[in-house]
């Protein structure tokens, strides 16, 4: 499981996908999130707007797993 740290409270699932490098700019977010299966804790997610908080896990499928740290 690959780590990413944060320094703020939170970080949205659009940022967090630029920050792990899986997309080059913010504007691809809706884009992937339509074409890759992303599960957050377990759960189907989809929105570019979700908070990430600390602790959170991240499943991108056909790529890795990540923790927020």
């Amino acid at each position: 499981m690959i780590k990413v740290q944060i320094q703020t409270e939170y970080i949205t699932l659009g940022q967090f996908l630029k920050k792990a490098d899986l997309i080059d700019s913010g504007g691809q977010a809706k884009f992937f999130l339509e074409e890759v299966k992303i599960l957050v804790n377990q759960e189907t997610e989809n929105r570019r707007g979700r908070k990430l908080y600390k602790g959170d896990q991240v499943q991108v499928v056909g790529f890795d797993s990540y923790e927020i740290v």
